[in-house]
């Protein structure tokens, strides 16, 4: 065989895979973003009928949240916890080391004084250097300043501090719609067996909310924001919708979450040797109730909003994702047995396969698929105007399903979309699959190199002010 017909060869093998790959993702994902919003129109369509259940009755409820460095941001986030339309929870802001001045924004700005309060450690943290408390409020306010662990450090001794049977673990830039922490819980109240519950995340930077209402929204000025409200929207209405139906949620965004204390205390915790402490708890969860044949349910609640500050500048979005990938390859690499394995159903054959091949795997694959299309090109063995029709149709499809999943959440929690928005989103969510997806998949690429030395660290990015009132 000459080398020209093994290339020739070679190459029609990896077409044939890249067939069956893209033929798998785009079913996957029509799927997903149909169910999605057939979920939410459903929701929507069941509030105007006022078909939901209405009752006095609340979780109790420990709202953990980790800061570091984060004096920028520390105090809305307060804030619009303290906002919240629901009468049972404490709020714990746990300083992790901070070098800025984020515990003192915290004391001064809510009337805190040091108390005496000892800690059981049902779960190993470092030590705390001081505890300080507030009853002003309509909810206790407690800081906790504790020696420099790492984030998953910090909100293990968040659960160490909480007092309540369920927590919810909140990121320190981020502010909750009033309505969010009864929509989270509702899951629980709904089925004893749920041990765990994710809400949606959006992207805060353009909102304008006051009291834990958002009063105006706008598609972020910055262009690289904009493009993350369309990646955040498909990704929260894609994927996690659909694996809610079979119980298959492996990952709950580490910016709002809910948890059972008692059997995240069983399973160990959150593990401070992990970049990605929200999904490896997430898997360590699936695991646990596995093995000790504990039912269980984890769930995924759309309705309740977290808004969340996202990089406005190209280096800290690449430092951001760079740390996703890494966690996302320690939680699956750690929980490997998973794989293949009948015991954990669907969550073995659907779940974890499809994050293994189209998450961890997939920026690997397309930058492959971008070397072999240099390499067809010089070898005169490839047909320029199908790979352009191709990759045109790959991009228009996708940005469709983006386009479509970014109208139905405008849609269903009642903001007002202006026209300029719906031109920029239509416009932006073509240079995000086309130009930012590829720099990412790079990104991605490369995220594994030396990732061991800061397996601890934060993974700082500028923050701006939010504006809540």
């Amino acid at each position: 065989m000459s080398t020209r017909e093994f290339i020739q060869l070679f190459l029609m093998c990896v077409e044939a895979f890249f067939v069956v790959y893209m033929v798998g993702y785009a079913s996957f994902l029509f799927l997903s973003v149909t169910v999605g919003s057939s979920e939410l129109y459903a929701a929507r369509r069941r509030n105007e009928l006022k078909n939901e259940l209405e009752n006095d009755y609340y979780l109790p409820v420990s709202i953990i949240v980790p800061a570091h460095n984060e004096g920028v941001t520390i105090e809305a986030t307060i804030k619009s916890l303290l906002a919240l339309e629901y009468k049972l929870y404490e709020i714990i802001v746990v300083d992790d080391g901070s070098t800025d001045d984020t515990a003192r924004v915290v004391r001064d700005g809510f009337n805190m004084l040091r108390v005496d309060r000892p800690i059981q450690r049902r779960i190993a943290c470092q030590p705390e250097r001081a505890i300080y408390e507030s009853r002003q409020w309509k909810v206790p306010v407690t800081l906790v300043m504790k020696e420099n662990g790492g984030k998953a450090d910090a909100l293990n001794m968040g659960i160490n501090v909480a007092k309540y049977p369920y927590f919810l673990c909140i990121d320190a830039d981020s502010v909750l719609q009033y309505d969010s922490l009864e929509k989270i819980a509702r899951p629980i109240l709904e089925d004893s067996r749920t041990v765990a519950v994710g809400g949606a995340v959006r992207p805060c930077n353009g909102a304008v909310i006051e009291n834990g209402h958002v009063t105006r929204y706008r598609m972020p000025k910055n262009l690289l924001a904009s493009m993350q409200v369309l990646e955040y929207d498909r990704s929260f209405l894609a994927s996690r919708i659909l694996f809610d139906k079979f119980n298959g949620n492996i990952i709950i965004s580490g910016a709002f979450g809910l948890f059972r204390k008692s059997l995240v205390i069983a399973a160990g915790g959150y593990d401070d040797d992990t970049m990605g402490e929200d999904m490896e708890l997430v898997v360590k969860l699936h695991v646990f109730c596995r093995e000790t044949g504990t039912p269980y349910r984890i769930r995924y609640a759309p309705d309740a909003i977290c808004w969340t500050q996202v990089p406005e500048k190209l280096g800290d979005l690449c430092k951001q994702r760079r740390r996703w990938h890494i966690g996302l390859f320690q939680s699956m690499m750690k929980h490997r047995n998973i794989l293949a394995n009948p015991k954990y159903g669907a969550v073995s054959f659907v779940s974890y396969f499809y994050f293994l091949l189209y998450e961890l795997f997939s920026p690997y694959i397309e930058i492959f698929g971008v070397m072999t299309m240099i390499l067809a090109y010089f070898v005169d063995l490839i047909n320029v105007p199908f790979m352009l029709l191709f990759f045109a149709i790959y991009v228009v499809y996708t940005a469709i399903l983006s386009l479509t999943a970014f109208l139905a959440r405008i849609h269903t929690i009642d903001m007002k979309l202006y026209f300029a928005d719906l031109i920029k989103a239509v416009g932006l969510c073509v240079v995000e699959v086309s130009c930012l997806r590829f720099i990412m998949a790079w990104v991605r690429t490369t995220a594994l190199i030396g990732y061991k030395k800061k397996r601890k660290t934060w993974g700082r990015i500028e923050r701006q002010t939010i504006e809540f009132k």
